[in-house]
């Protein structure tokens, strides 16, 4: 697939996540799968605490995986959460390119057609939007590459900041693959 299929697949919008329509909403997730603050905090307000009985009854997921729940009262079929940080730890560019990853990887299982993600990383876990949109954009280009059943990518972004860092990124983007930063030099 080229370049340019494959970033027609791609949408960016600035926005609310939890009223958007898509197969799955994604949530940025901690390792307890604590809805807390955040998109978090929104997707189980809006979604209803049915979401956080499905978390605590999944217990907890380790570091750059994804498990799915219902969502509740949003208009998606499901929440993915990705799992990119531990409670009170920052994150690093690998962390939310492997929760990206599992997130597209268990959207692909159960043959979703459209998936919305949020900035992964850049509330609690404090990373700069800049990094979590080179780690997620380019984990979705290489995905796309491979051949996918998804026909939709949303990245729904909660400010003008963040769009403005992933609009950066996304009119950058290229087929090669760039390794992501690890560890704790992107802490704002």
């Amino acid at each position: 697939m080229e370049l340019d299929e494959i970033k027609a697949k791609i949408e960016l919008r600035q926005g609310d996540i939890t009223e958007i329509e898509a197969d799955a909403i994604v949530n940025s997730a901690n390792t307890d799968l604590i809805l807390g603050a955040g998109v978090s905090g929104a997707i189980g307000r809006k979604g209803g605490r049915i979401i956080q009985d499905e978390c605590n009854a999944i217990g907890s997921a380790p570091l750059g995986d994804a498990v799915v729940t219902s969502a509740g009262a949003l208009k998606a079929k499901c929440v993915i959460h990705a799992v990119s940080m531990e409670i009170g730890h920052f994150t690093s560019e690998e962390n939310v390119a492997r929760a990206t990853r599992s997130a597209l990887r268990r959207a692909e299982e159960r043959n979703l057609r459209t998936i919305a993600f949020p900035a992964i990383g850049t509330g609690a876990a404090a990373l700069a939007p800049e990094y979590s949109a080179r780690a997620m954009l380019d984990t979705v280009v290489r995905h796309l590459a491979g051949g996918t059943g998804l026909d939709r990518i949303y990245f729904v972004l909660f400010n003008e900041e963040v769009l403005a860092a992933f609009r950066e990124v996304f009119d950058g983007l290229t087929l090669e693959r760039r390794p992501p930063r690890r560890g704790r030099e992107q802490e704002r």
